[in-house]
């Protein structure tokens, strides 16, 4: 069968299929209806004899064909009786416009009865072809809110093509309609309208070509890399004898949140690179020396055939003070993998509202909760006491690793120079000794800065929660620090462009991405150097007497080994030094990531080609007198192809069972609102056009610090699919002032990226779409 206009394959589909069923059907041509209404309405007629009001939809020829969809463009008219059918008729034909014809059709049914439930599934990805139903529904029984776009609890399920048996009865029902369709049209790439009534029919509203370039490629191949993935989650999820906890979780935002620093889907360079600088081994070497559980051996992050996700399970006890037995420290990580499978929007805030992973003034009353599942008070007060005895150790003003840890960034830049000035080093060489010294000098380092900054923002936050200093004064506080962004806005107002590019000229929006370009070899794409005004002078952060007396006095109470001033430096220092660290190490990194462009092209590949490259293969070659050509295409071609699997596979953002993979619902993410600030603007997602950037709402996908050339152009506020609460950019967004709603996951990013103008009120946590 070919498909015709929604009228005609309606019409010949009515008795050909056996999952869902198709109501009554009754049409005629806008040149039929000019010329003898009255006999139309005689087609109409038969309708009536079902009880129920009518729909009255549109079918016009330009509609579902095979390069256009046409979809929402023309109305139709729910509800109607036999006292508005005209009406309904005539609004449908205006609707056509001046673009409509005589061959356009109007297409009357009866209404769906007693729905419960509306939706629209594709029979793949449109966007990589990925073989996978998607499912978008609306379970409140409007059966426009999907097609329209006005639903606002709108839910999306994923069904891997292959799936063995979905418990939903109405998914297994669709997914067979879907197959039904399929076969009869002989094509995978289809688009279907459907209803289900409160007595679990299912109806079929509509079915048309799904417009896409991209193709479903081999099932039987996409059926044992699905298996393959199970298969290996199966293995993970056993007990292992040097890991407490009974099972694991596998996530793509809890600890050092790979889809907020490389995507969910990064290119094979980039991925080698974060495994290489950070989770192979880097991060549990700096958990260790901290005073936490030893994980030097585990890698925080494996990849799914490309799609990166954290162990959980690893990270939880990596969060464990050493100190703590083992019978706690199994306890502890069920509790919280527990916590995490309950509360799963939670995944990209688990340090804030699931772990404890340090002490806070507000520490003695949170952990309570643990009392509500199964931990006696001996126990909780050795955590707390192991906490206490953990961030003390830390946050020494002489004696803590953190300080240390400042002075190492220093001889990275130190290191950094001699490397690059080296006359006897060539490429390989120098991206060698860069990728060395930046794990040790960089980003081991940065790791224990980066947790003292975090043990720095949960005291200040439970210095909030105790009642010491309100919201505002804590963003005022955090408006006070000096980091390196606030020094990149006020230099970008007094250097001239050339000595502001030496500065910061090696940063980029992709940190990791060898595809994204510097802020120095793209400079007018970033800036607009003739729109630079004076800075405002930032509102000083004060204490006064009241306030230090009562944080005296609960570092006395809490045996924190601090003073007022000597806390608050602390505060400020650790922040700063976190960003400081992390602005040092990315320098390295996007030299090595520079050399790795030149070192192709100096063999005739791009930057794409190398883009598809691994690390490990280019490190090798230091240390062999193998053919640098031949091991870097041989990279490649393995890069390229991995990487292609990795565009046809769906997977949950948080994986709590290994047959998940096959039929999971994309999640309400909670976003994290930052400030207590409202914004009513235009939206802007083209990061190319920087004209228009002033005043809106830029939409940017991940929190990565190489996007800080946006606040250049004045934004009014900020939107980012990943992020944590913790991240850069809502630190950022916090010394600002600026309204943003950082981590809003792919579902609501969508959605609000879409949309024209958006009204953010962070104080209330609430997102409305004016346009």
């Amino acid at each position: 069968m070919e498909f015709s206009t929604k009228a005609e394959t309606l019409l010949r589909l009515n008795g050909k299929i056996k999952a869902a069923s198709i109501l009554e059907v009754a049409f005629f041509t806008v040149a039929e209806w000019k010329e003898n209404k009255e006999a139309c309405l005689e087609k109409v007629g038969p309708l009536w004899d079902h009880g129920q009001k009518l729909i009255v939809r549109s079918s016009a020829l330009s509609e579902d064909t095979s390069t256009q969809s046409q979809a929402g463009a023309y109305d139709s008219v729910l509800n109607v009786t036999q006292d508005t059918i005209c009406e309904a008729i005539e609004r449908v034909i205006q609707s056509y416009g001046t673009k409509g014809v005589d061959g356009d059709q109007v297409l009357v049914q009866p209404m769906v009865p007693d729905v419960s439930m509306s939706g629209v599934l594709f029979s793949q990805d449109p966007s990589s072809g990925a073989p996978f139903y998607i499912i978008n529904f609306d379970d409140k029984g409007d059966t426009e809110a999907v097609t329209s776009g006005s639903g606002e609890n709108l839910r999306t399920l994923v069904v891997s093509r292959g799936v063995k048996e979905h418990k939903e009865p109405w998914v297994k029902k669709l997914v067979l309609l879907s197959r039904e369709l399929e076969e009869i049209f002989r094509q995978v790439n289809i688009d279907v309208e459907f209803a289900c009534s409160g007595g679990g029919d299912l109806y079929l509203l509509q079915v048309r070509p799904l417009i896409t370039e991209k193709r479903v490629g081999d099932l039987a191949a996409h059926s044992d890399v699905m298996e393959h993935i199970e298969g290996k989650l199966r293995k993970f999820n056993r007990p292992h004898p040097y890991l407490h906890g009974e099972k694991t979780v596998f996530g793509v935002m809890p600890d050092w949140n790979p889809a907020e620093i490389i995507g969910i889907r990064p290119r094979p360079l980039a991925l080698s690179l974060y495994r290489e600088l950070i989770t192979d081994n880097i991060w549990a070497y700096q958990r260790d020396n901290y005073g936490y559980k030893n994980l030097r051996s585990f890698p925080l992050l494996v990849d799914f055939y490309g799609l990166p996700y954290i162990d959980v399970r690893v990270s939880f006890n990596s969060f464990l003070p050493e100190d703590l037995d083992s019978d706690l420290s199994e306890k502890l990580v069920n509790y919280y993998i527990e916590a995490l499978c309950q509360n799963p929007a939670l995944h990209d805030k688990v340090e804030f509202d699931i772990l404890f992973s340090c002490y806070t003034f507000d520490l003695p009353q949170q952990i309570q909760v643990l009392a509500d599942h199964g931990f006696n008070q001996a126990e909780i007060t050795k955590v707390v006491e192991s906490l206490r005895a953990l961030t003390n150790s830390i946050i020494h003003q002489e004696k803590g690793l953190w300080v240390k840890d400042l002075d190492k960034i220093k001889i990275l830049q130190e290191r950094h120079a001699l490397v690059m000035s080296n006359p006897d080093f060539d490429e390989v060489s120098k991206i060698y000794w860069l990728i060395e010294d930046c794990k040790r000098y960089g980003t081991l380092p940065f790791a224990g800065l980066a947790r003292a900054g975090f043990i720095a923002v949960q005291i200040l936050n439970s210095m909030v929660s105790q009642g010491i200093l309100s919201e505002q004064e804590k963003f005022l506080f955090l408006n006070s620090i000096s980091s390196v962004s606030t020094s990149m806005t006020e230099d970008f107002q007094s250097l001239g462009k050339e000595d502001f590019l030496e500065k910061y000229g090696h940063l980029r929006p992709g940190t990791y991405d060898i595809l994204s370009a510097r802020y120095d070899e793209e400079p007018e794409l970033y800036f607009d150097w003739d729109q630079r005004e004076e800075v405002h002078e930032r509102e000083e952060f004060k204490l006064n007497l009241t306030q230090m007396k009562a944080i005296e006095s609960l570092l006395k109470e809490h045996q924190l080994d601090y003073d007022v001033i000597g806390l608050l430096d602390f505060l400020k220092a650790a922040i700063e030094g976190r960003e400081y660290a992390k602005f040092v190490f990315t320098k390295s990194l996007s030299d090595i990531l520079k050399l790795i462009g030149s070192l192709g092209e100096s063999h005739a590949l791009t930057k794409e080609d190398m883009s598809f490259s691994n690390i490990h293969a280019i490190k090798n070659l230091y240390s062999t007198c193998e053919d640098q050509s031949t091991a870097l295409r041989d990279s490649i071609s393995g890069g390229r192809e991995k990487y292609a699997i990795s565009q046809r596979i769906m997977l949950p953002p948080l994986i709590a069972n290994p047959e998940d993979i096959w039929a999971f619902e994309l999640p309400d993410d909670v976003p994290n609102f930052v400030t207590h600030n409202a914004i009513t603007a235009e939206t802007h997602a083209d990061l190319e056009d920087t004209e228009n950037m002033t005043g809106s709402i830029v939409c940017i996908p991940s929190a990565d610090p190489g996007f800080d050339w946006i606040f250049s152009h004045k934004i009014g506020g900020l939107i980012t699919t990943y992020g944590g609460a913790n991240s850069h950019m809502a630190i950022r967004a916090g010394e600002l002032g600026l309204p943003a709603i950082i981590g809003a996951g792919e579902k609501l990013y969508k959605k609000w990226s879409a949309a024209s103008k958006l009204h953010i009120d962070c104080a209330n946590k609430k997102v409305e779409i004016i346009q």
